[in-house]
């Protein structure tokens, strides 16, 4: 059992990002997080938006993921929780119209329990009546609306910008998530060992959304440097990324995710100064699979017995790098053929959120696995999280 519980409370359109990575982040590290939204219960789905500065005065936005909730709101009382966790984007200035959202933000509130609060969902506090004199700060065209409620606005330098204010930890979006998350793991008493670890994160244009940034910021969150590259793309470029989700099909859909940033240059980097491999899926998987140096990569680490973490299509990679014969190892379910001819023994992916590890290799079904997969990647590398 758990020995932490989260309360995550979602709503129609709230941050793709930023519903999804402390959600999966956060159970990756063996913390229980309950997401609920008003009005619905565990098994439905918010639909979440992707929103992203675009070269416009304001940020763009497009349909995400439809974020499955896994608990009933109805039935959430406060005081089972060891914190709070409040996506933004467009939901929360609905959700401030809710009796009971609003009870419950202003309980954990006077109760001292962590918050963390995300780009617009700040005005879930205000609504509280929670920031008198309380050092805040959020996008920032949502601050004249917590001036107005009292609190000592922060003025963001960056859009990585957070504060932290006895229980609030407050965010101007999705791209703090790595300091907050890890702010938040310590305001509930964690302690998170054995960081520090390098971590090589491949990337490309069209990989899957949550399968790159999820890992990423978890990673990140635990203290890890993670490099994340792309042939022929450099520091600051970006990749544009796919939303692969479910909808009563054969197959997933596609939609349109954000643009990641790149954070190091693919010509610069030595694979033997890294601790582990991360390999999204998606679609980029296809054709970095015939990346000379990629598969070099690969290898090295096999024949290093280093980490490789490989989840949905990223295994693809692997299939090319001819490392899996006689290795145990899941995907999504249409990479079985792909497997199978590359010797490896096929572990049906049932359920879609299996995550197995065979040696120094670790294979995820799809982006369901990823508290799994964070998980026993942490196993691997030593890094665990206690309170």
């Amino acid at each position: 059992m758990a020995s932490k519980r989260v309360l995550l409370i979602a709503g129609e359109f709230a941050e793709d990002y930023e519903a999804m990575v402390p959600f999966q982040a956060l159970q990756g590290y063996g913390v229980a997080v309950d997401a609920v939204c008003p009005g619905r219960k565990a098994g439905d789905f918010c639909v979440t938006a992707t929103e992203q500065m675009a070269g416009h005065q304001t940020y763009s936005e497009t349909r995400g993921h439809n974020f499955t909730l896994n608990a009933t709101f109805d039935e959430v009382e406060g005081s089972n929780y060891d914190a709070l966790v409040l996506p933004g984007g467009r939901a929360p200035e609905y959700l401030t119209q809710n009796v009971r959202v609003v009870e419950l933000v202003r309980e954990f509130s006077t109760s001292g329990k962590p918050i963390a609060t995300y780009c617009h969902s700040q005005v879930l506090l205000a609504a509280a009546n929670a920031l008198k004199n309380r050092q805040i700060t959020a996008y920032a065209p949502v601050g004249p609306t917590l001036i107005a409620a009292g609190a000592n606005w922060v003025e963001p330098q960056s859009l990585e910008s957070f504060v932290v204010d006895g229980n609030i930890i407050s965010s101007v979006c999705y791209l703090a998530h790595a300091q907050s998350i890890h702010h938040l793991v310590k305001a509930m008493g964690g302690t998170i060992t054995a960081t520090a670890k390098r971590i090589l994160l491949l990337c490309g244009d069209y990989m899957e959304d949550y399968e790159v940034m999820v890992p990423f910021e978890a990673l990140r969150a635990l203290g890890c440097h993670v490099d994340a590259v792309c042939p022929k793309k450099k520091s600051g470029d970006t990749c544009p990324t796919a939303i692969h989700d479910f909808e009563g099909y054969q197959h997933f859909i596609e939609k349109p995710g954000h643009d990641f940033v790149l954070n190091a240059t693919f010509g610069d980097v030595d694979a033997s100064g890294y601790d582990a491999l991360v390999i999204p899926g998606g679609r980029a998987a296809e054709y970095l699979a015939l990346n000379e140096t990629i598969i070099s990569w690969v290898k090295h680490f096999v024949e290093s017995n280093k980490p490789i973490a490989a989840i949905s299509y990223g295994q693809q990679i692997l299939v090319a790098a001819n490392v899996l014969k006689g290795r145990k190892v899941t995907a999504y379910p249409a990479m079985k053929l792909n497997m199978v001819l590359a010797g490896a023994t096929w572990i049906e992916p049932n359920p879609i959120t299996l995550c197995i590890t065979d040696g120094n290799l670790i294979t995820g079904a799809s982006w369901l696995s990823h508290p799994h997969f964070i998980s026993h990647l942490m196993a691997l590398l030593g890094i665990s999280v206690s309170f």
